[in-house]
């Protein structure tokens, strides 16, 4: 019987990695709505430790894991499935990223997982959405981040659009007010870069139109405090207010001189930064006024988590749509889906696939397995794995891409091993998903037009037996040569099949 989302996991936790701050929460699951019980948030500015080639200095990482060992204590003992972290732009960009995340695993015990700007944006429309009244028409939300900035148009709890920019409050500092110095030209740069950022997608924002603005981050909240703090509204941010706000600014003349009423200390130094990314953003969309939600990432992540207990899971809707435009035969999909599970379930014990997210990836690799034919037949298990690895898939975090990837990729011909121990002790337990799926094909190479029989599965530490009824192999030469062609290819591995 399956469990409700409160009977699973009573408390949840997430933890955002952002380029500026360290954020998490802790909530009780009552009903299927969300009661908080901690908010934390640190400002750490990884991606202030980014350096020329792209690589995370010591000094940031201390900074990020230092604070990290802090959340630990919060979360200690709650079970896997019941924590997610995920991590944005700075890990993104970081060339070292696995250094940090095996560090920041250790000492939290679960996963980190990279998420790419466009489901970063899907995450932080989520939070918004629930955080506020369920309004007419479309709403657009912007949430400007330490090293990037997303834009989501959505309805209700779907997001339409999704774009992610590389443009954030601790980046364009870093960029553009490096010494300290304050300038109107310097901040004339901040805003025509951010300008030049945001033409690439401008006209389709406008073209779908919204009814409300929503700004969700940490530096537009700081925002709408100081033109609140200074008369200039109740907080509602207008172009008259961000005018107002920036000749305040600029009449300093030095970062760690600014003193506006209404922002912590901490925020002061970035607040012109983020200033001219959300005024381009007015200009350039032609926002009259923004509201500010204090729902963000986090609680986004939270309320995904729900929905996937709930079986409610983004994940299958978003590989429905792609199969449905990469002219998947769903028949056939369907047939492999069933056959590699039903194989799963007898090897599952011995070659240690137990874990649910064995049975899910195997799941999604069965259904997209052909994705790749919509391109060419001739290699189109490397065509499929490119798409998978490479687009943007909702739900998904870099990593279930990057194994469902590998996994279409190495579904049929040479199984490139190199690739598979990239994942470490994960690697063979990858390989031998990679087996079950190849066998599943296999057995399903006549399209649906043959009875198949019953077959019984025993599976070795380096070995694979497929056993028929008797007599049915050698009345089938095909099936028989197939598994005769399997068996060489598997030898390369060092995996032994046979058939009887």
């Amino acid at each position: 019987m399956p469990h409700t989302p409160a009977e699973a996991f009573p408390l949840i936790a997430a933890i955002d990695i952002g380029s500026n701050s360290i954020h998490m929460v802790l909530a009780r699951v009552d009903q299927g709505e969300i009661r908080l019980l901690e908010r934390l948030g640190e400002k750490v500015q990884l991606a202030a430790g980014l350096d020329e080639q792209r690589n995370l200095d010591e000094a940031a990482m201390t900074r990020g894991l230092d604070c990290l060992r802090r959340f630990a204590q919060l979360i200690q003992g709650l079970p896997q499935g019941a924590v997610r972290v995920v991590a944005t732009n700075a890990l993104r960009e970081a060339r070292n990223r696995a250094v940090f995340i095996r560090r920041a695993e250790e000492l939290l015990g679960h996963q980190v997982e990279v998420v790419s700007g466009r489901e970063e944006a899907r995450l932080i429309h989520l939070g918004v959405s629930h955080s506020l009244p369920v309004a007419e028409g479309k709403r657009l939300v912007v949430d400007i981040g330490g090293g990037s900035t997303e834009f989501i148009i959505g309805e209700r709890f779907e997001s339409l659009l999704r774009e992610s920019q590389q443009m954030g409050c601790v980046s364009y500092s870093k960029r553009f007010f490096a010494d300290g110095k304050l300038s109107l030209a310097r901040y004339a740069q901040a805003y025509t870069s951010a300008r030049l950022e945001l033409m690439s997608f401008e006209q389709a924002v406008r073209r779908l139109g919204w009814n409300e603005a929503v700004g969700s981050s940490g530096t537009i909240r700081a925002i709408s405090l100081a033109i609140q703090a200074g008369g200039q509204g109740n907080g509602e941010i207008t172009p008259a207010g961000l005018a107002w706000l920036k000749r305040k600014i600029l009449k300093c003349d030095n970062l760690a001189e600014l003193a506006i009423d209404g922002v912590k200390a901490d925020r002061q130094a970035i607040l012109p930064a983020g200033l001219a990314i959300l005024e381009a953003t007015f200009d350039a969309l032609e926002i009259q006024s923004m509201i500010h939600a204090e729902g963000a990432l986090r609680e986004g992540v939270l309320y995904d988590m729900i929905g996937r207990q709930s079986h409610e899971d983004v994940r299958e809707r978003t590989l429905s749509a792609l199969m449905e435009r990469c002219h998947v035969d769903l028949e056939q999909a369907a047939r492999v889906e069933t056959k590699a599970l039903s194989i799963l379930a007898q090897v599952a014990e011995p070659w240690g696939l137990n874990d649910d997210w064995h049975r899910e990836l195997l799941s999604w690799g069965a259904k997209v397995h052909e994705i790749g034919l919509d391109i060419a037949h001739y290699h189109y298990h490397k065509h499929g794995s490119y798409i998978l690895e490479h687009a943007d898939l909702a739900g998904f975090s870099r990593l279930d891409q990057q194994m469902l990837a590998l996994l279409v990729r190495g579904h049929r011909r040479n199984i490139p091993v190199e690739r598979f121990a990239e994942f470490g002790e994960e690697g063979e337990r990858l390989v031998r998903l990679c087996i079950v799926l190849r066998f599943a094909i296999l057995f399903h190479h006549i399209r649906g037009t043959q009875e198949m029989p019953e077959v019984q599965f025993h599976a070795g530490p380096r070995s694979l037996e497929a056993v028929f009824p008797a007599g049915w192999l050698a009345a089938n030469p095909l099936t028989e040569a197939d598994i005769e062609a399997e068996a060489q290819w598997l030898a390369r591995v060092g995996y032994r099949l046979s058939g009887r």
